[in-house]
């Protein structure tokens, strides 16, 4: 199990930092992983996971195996497999608590190939997300939040993360923009067909941070604004509950 470094120094990209206890799910070729894990210089807070298998990653995505050795070499978790319809019970996942659960870009993919505006595709990606808010509400830490970026142009904002997450009591802490610039080495991949491991287009992309709705926002005020407060909230890091 992970274990926090004593008067460990409070690093940050972005709004992460290296005392939160980090999931990240759907993950491509790991690169967004990788970014985090560089720039904390360690990965003992972070679990990496991937729907596919490392077997299928070398060929879907085979940029990722000098990610995966990077996030090993820093002592990431890297998990395979996990699918967040289930991730709640994953027999790993089930023991830990999470600070900050980040789904980049979920894609329910199609095979094969349909037009993103297709209503039933839309109504797959709807599906995915929620299965995403549900289960990782039940994985969150007091205070945590669950992280889905997105493209909020059309068709994607026919997907209404907002209304998916209301029915799930969460509610909607702050909406950013996402900046590909802020995350140095990350690659986005399509993650399905013959062009996998190729980019996509990032338009009009945020990161929606929801918290569960019993959570007032002076909960996040240490995470959110003030480095200094997060050592004293999170005394005690570690990924059980």
């Amino acid at each position: 199990m992970p274990q926090k470094k004593s008067n460990k120094k409070v690093k940050w990209i972005s709004h992460y930092t290296n005392n939160q206890r980090i999931l990240l799910v759907g993950e491509g070729d790991f690169s967004f992983s990788d970014c985090l894990a560089r720039a904390f210089g360690s990965a003992t807070n972070m679990v990496a996971s991937s729907l596919d298998s490392e077997r299928t990653l070398k060929t879907k995505h085979w940029t990722s195996q000098a990610h995966l050795q990077s996030l090993w070499s820093r002592g990431c978790l890297v998990l395979h497999g996990v699918n967040v319809h289930t991730m709640d019970r994953h027999p790993t996942l089930s023991q830990m608590k999470f600070d900050v659960i980040i789904f980049n870009f979920p894609h329910a993919g199609h095979s094969p190939p349909l037009s993103e505006q297709d209503t039933n595709l839309i109504k797959r990606h709807k599906n995915l997300l929620e299965a995403f808010l549900k289960n990782g509400r039940e994985m969150l830490g007091e205070g945590g939040e669950v992280h889905v970026t997105l493209r909020d142009d059309h068709p994607y904002n026919q997907w209404n993360v907002m209304g998916l997450a209301d029915k799930l009591g969460l509610v909607l802490k702050e909406k950013v923009e996402f900046l590909k610039q802020d995350f140095p080495g990350y690659h986005n991949k399509r993650g399905g067909g013959v062009k996998s491991n190729k980019k996509f287009p990032l338009k009009e992309c945020f990161t929606f941070k929801f918290c569960l709705a019993k959570s007032s926002a002076n909960q996040f005020s240490k995470v959110g604004n003030d480095p200094s407060g997060i050592v004293a909230a999170l005394d005690k890091l570690n990924f059980s509950s």
